[in-house]
């Protein structure tokens, strides 16, 4: 079984991510099992460049095909904010969320997308990106125990239920994430040939 390292210790995203990887003959590992590694700087301007600088670093540090993603909530009435800032819109997810809904206070344009960017690196080098997105709206209240981050208040075009209420399996399977995966294995897929000794 070969294995590739995700460019993150998010317990959350890890798991996303291994849900998604299920049936694959790929190991996934996560920065946990390389507790020394320094971290990276997002000091990109774009999801793509924040998702590149962390997979090829961390590619690099693991001797090791590692993939990287960058995602974040944009919102028109904001001008894509919080966007590549949505991670550090303030201190933790109940306060990114307050702060969300306090800005958008007797705002009716609600439309935000969730955007996510992978990039593949090896030895250091980036190899692509895919970029995934799904569409909706923010609530004014929180709906949901589940998911993480803004995910109470986003609901999904054509769906009823915000991302904090869906059952994990149909929010893994119709998410951001799960777009820009899917476009990811489909290229390592396609590619597999030209990548041997990568994966």
């Amino acid at each position: 079984m070969s294995y590739i390292v995700i460019a993150s210790s998010n317990a959350h995203k890890v798991e996303e991510y291994r849900a998604l990887l299920e049936g694959q003959d790929v190991e996934l590992q996560s920065l946990a099992d390389y507790p020394g590694f320094p971290g990276v700087e997002e000091t990109g301007s774009t999801f793509a460049e924040n998702a590149s600088l962390k997979a090829a670093a961390v590619s690099k540090y693991c001797d090791a095909a590692a993939f990287a993603d960058d995602s974040g909530l944009e919102v028109a009435a904001l001008d894509g904010r919080p966007g590549v800032f949505s991670a550090r819109y303030a201190e933790n997810d109940a306060a990114r969320r307050r702060k969300l809904l306090g800005e958008l206070e007797g705002v009716t344009d609600r439309s935000a997308r969730f955007v996510c960017v992978i990039a593949i690196a090896f030895n250091g080098e980036v190899i692509e990106t895919f970029e995934g997105e799904v569409r909706g709206k923010i609530l004014t209240a929180e709906r949901g125990e589940g998911g993480f981050g803004y995910d109470p208040l986003f609901v999904p075009d054509g769906y009823e239920q915000t991302f904090g209420e869906m059952p994990r399996e149909l929010k893994n399977r119709i998410s951001h994430r799960a777009a820009a995966f899917r476009k990811a294995m489909e290229f390592i897929d396609e590619q597999l040939s030209s990548l041997n000794g990568v994966f």
